[in-house]
């Protein structure tokens, strides 16, 4: 019986690594982009409901342990600037995520050249 690994190419080797770890970056990617999704939904919520609140209302703000008084216009401009900055953040991942499927797609293209050469082979 023979070891595979010894009859694999190491640049084949190489290539099989490579997957693996764009697969693990596009996971973690993926990951991230869910939570900044959620965290807009939350913002874009409470912009909402802020739009139906009077503007004397007493609103708090959670900092840490402690509940911070704050104005709705303050509330408001805080929300906005989170949300704005989220999208950005949103945008980056995402043009990350395509370019992680296009060096993905490159590499099992690879894989899939040599894994034909060798059947044909047999």
């Amino acid at each position: 019986m023979y070891n595979l690994a010894e009859t694999i190419p190491p640049e084949v080797q190489q290539q099989v690594i490579k997957y693996q770890q764009l697969q693990a970056q596009l996971n973690q990617l993926l990951a991230e982009k869910s939570v900044i999704e959620q965290e807009l939904r939350e913002i874009n919520r409470a912009l909402e409901i802020l739009k139906n609140v009077a503007d004397n209302t007493e609103m708090y703000r959670s900092t840490g342990h402690l509940l911070i008084k704050i104005s709705k216009a303050d509330a408001e401009k805080e929300l906005s600037e989170r949300k704005e900055l989220l999208e950005l953040r949103l945008k980056t991942l995402s043009r990350q995520e395509a370019l992680i499927r296009q060096q993905l797609s490159e590499v099992q293209s690879k894989l899939s050249q040599y894994a034909s050469t060798l059947y044909k082979k047999t």
